[in-house]
């Protein structure tokens, strides 16, 4: 019979093991004691670090324990926030059994929509859409999700495809900027003719 070794400090163990996504590693160190929401030193919870580096098997048991999705780092990041800037939609998917609070805001003062329609993650906004989230909150820098998909994007498929989903999903498009410039002006500043078209047709 095969003895499995009890860590020594399994707080650091359970950190490790999410980190590098061994969702056995995990489990045994719970079963050892480990605090379910032990930080690093940068405050990142088990979950968090599972949510970073999408290791979806982790955070499928976390979340079954009753892992806190709310739990925040020294950069102001939740498990929930970071899928917004990983894209991934099958983390999003593990973390909403656990009920995140969708109005957490990052440092930036925004909520996931806004990094995932600036990076271009067309399949996370489109599932993210059909949640309870504010499409429509605007960040510190005064930039909405359709904003932020305008002004930092490329233009191009996967930018004209997420300005399609989110004036689908209903967004202001007349919502401005700091500067009172709305989509539609930076996508015609920028030439992004394709862009523009949508938002004409959305006024």
């Amino acid at each position: 019979m095969t003895t499995v070794e009890r860590p020594a400090d399994p707080d650091a163990a359970l950190l490790t093991a999410a980190r590098a996504g061994d969702a056995d590693a995990v489990a045994r160190a719970l079963r050892a004691g480990a605090d379910i929401e032990a930080r690093d030193e940068h405050d990142r919870t088990a979950l968090l670090l599972a949510a970073t580096h999408d290791q979806l098997d982790v955070a499928t048991v976390l979340v079954a324990m009753g892992a806190d999705p709310d739990a925040l780092d020294d950069r102001h990041d939740t498990p929930w926030l970071v899928t917004g800037v990983t894209g991934s939609v099958a983390m999003l998917e593990a973390l909403l059994p656990a009920t995140p609070d969708l109005t957490i805001r990052n440092r930036f003062g925004g909520l996931s929509p806004i990094p995932a329609s600036e990076r271009g993650h067309v399949a996370y906004v489109r599932r993210v859409v059909d949640t309870a989230v504010d499409l429509d909150h605007v960040n510190d820098l005064g930039w909405t999700a359709l904003l932020e998909a305008v002004i930092l994007g490329d233009g191009g498929r996967r930018h004209q495809e997420i300005v399609r989903i989110l004036l689908d999903a209903g967004v202001d498009p007349t919502i401005a900027d700091q500067d009172g410039v709305t989509a539609l002006q930076h996508a015609e500043k920028r030439r992004f003719d394709e862009i523009a078209t949508l938002l004409r047709g959305a006024r």
